[in-house]
């Protein structure tokens, strides 16, 4: 089998070869960044090592967003026109106005390319029938998910959203399916066939690929999700201005490879600093990626929220490292007295006291984040409610922060068939 892979340690000539190219590219066609480099006195010249792109500005979202604001619709970082694009993806808008994301016949084909990598990395093969039960329209992860796939030889089943019957039906009749969906939908949809007294695994789905969201890679909640269907879970990780998913998990689950590093540049720095920080087993950062192979939106340093745990630095299964897991987006993170706190792990630790738990829950915020005045209030679905205080102490215990936890009827919090919310602000009488 191919390893496609890149030590980030150590980097790559080739990696330099196409990164010199890209920023020149930028400098010539992107009014955005031949404005920004130059007020930064930076430029392709400078890049004598891959370690010289610290020194380079990032770029924020919102900075994206002002682009295409200024020069709609695809922006002023944009390198060609319409005329030359093929496709228009959009991000998802969860924390703003989404943002156009355009696609050359080239940038397709890369997409393709890197996606279908991830795919393979997470065990697909050309006998496999893809159950695609996640978004489909302007989302990423919908047509370029379906590229990649039947790139493979698998066999892609369009369902999306909102369909759990047609996801039932196509089990049924379908062999050696594979579910690709969000973690909260593959945990939505087991509930909603045992409520029809459909058990999953009768189901006979060989394995589940999930992505979207934090939670796949959480130990409770991946086994929440095995223990359910009776399969094993991988899951991978991308970003709607990047690319679909750059990131896959092989077969030992310890973490995600960044397969897509013949295409995309992978660089870590501390969120407050906006330092690089080296790549090394047991760091947390978040994770800021530049293309290395892109026609019409080629983002240069973009960060991307997503912040990173760096589990290992090689594998069993010989890909290069390192192996990471997105712990959560740092526009998510919680400040308590100081620490910092990710709902996903919190939700980590209520799936472990399952099945006094279903799992479910959501931190309740009397005002936007991050910073919240303790205690932290934690609405969880209960079956027995003496586990509440018991779950207090833990999540005393592990996060290092007073908690409150609100016991509620099963079935009382709001499910989702994409991502779930594990936040919401309190309603004012």
């Amino acid at each position: 089998m191919r390893l496609i892979g890149t030590s980030l340690a150590a980097g790559s000539e080739t990696q330099l070869e196409q990164l010199r190219r890209q920023v020149a590219y930028l400098e010539e066609r992107s009014p955005f960044y031949r404005e920004k480099l130059a007020a930064a006195g930076v430029g392709s010249a400078a890049l004598e090592s891959l370690g010289a792109l610290a020194r380079f500005p990032l770029t924020t979202k919102q900075e994206v967003r002002d682009s295409q604001a200024a020069a709609p619709p695809l922006g002023r970082h944009a390198c060609v026109g319409l005329d030359e694009v093929v496709r228009l993806h959009a991000s998802t808008g969860t924390t703003g106005s989404p943002s156009w994301v355009g696609l050359t016949a080239r940038d397709v084909e890369t997409w393709t390319r890197l996606t279908a990598e991830s795919f393979r990395t997470q065990g697909i093969r050309p006998d496999d029938v893809v159950v695609h039960a996640a978004g489909l329209t302007l989302f990423v992860g919908g047509l370029p998910v379906q590229d990649a796939i039947e790139r493979i030889g698998a066999t892609f089943v369009p369902i999306g959203t909102g369909a759990s019957e047609k996801v039932l039906g196509a089990m049924r009749t379908l062999g050696r399916t594979v579910l690709h969906s969000t973690p909260s939908y593959a945990l939505y949809l087991a509930e909603w066939l045992r409520e029809r007294d459909v058990e999953p695994r009768s189901l006979g789905v060989r394995k589940l690929t999930c992505g979207g969201e934090p939670g796949a890679g959480q130990p409770a909640v991946r086994a929440q999700i095995e223990e359910a269907w009776g399969a094993p879970v991988t899951e991978g990780l991308g970003n709607a201005d990047m690319a679909p998913v750059i990131w896959g998990e092989c077969e030992h689950q310890v973490g995600m490879h960044l397969t897509g590093g013949e295409w995309v540049y992978a660089e870590l720095i501390d969120a407050e600093r906006e330092e690089h920080v080296p790549w090394e087993t047991g760091v947390e950062a978040e994770l800021v990626y530049t293309a290395l192979e892109r026609e019409c939106c080629g983002l240069l340093r973009f960060r991307t929220r997503d912040r990173l745990r760096v589990i290992a630095m090689d594998c069993a299964c010989g890909r290069p490292g390192p192996l990471v897991r997105c712990v959560g987006r740092t526009d998510d993170m919680l400040i308590v007295l100081g620490v910092n706190v990710f709902p996903a792990a919190i939700r980590d630790l209520v799936a472990e006291l399952r099945p006094r738990t279903t799992g479910a829950m959501q931190v309740v915020l009397p005002q936007p984040g991050p910073r919240v005045e303790p205690p932290l209030r934690v609405e969880v679905e209960v079956a027995d409610g003496s586990v509440a205080d018991e779950l207090a102490e833990r999540i005393r215990g592990r996060l290092t922060i007073p908690v409150h936890v609100e016991p509620v009827p099963p079935g009382s919090i709001a499910r989702s068939e994409m991502k779930t919310a594990l936040t919401r602000i309190e309603e004012t009488p």
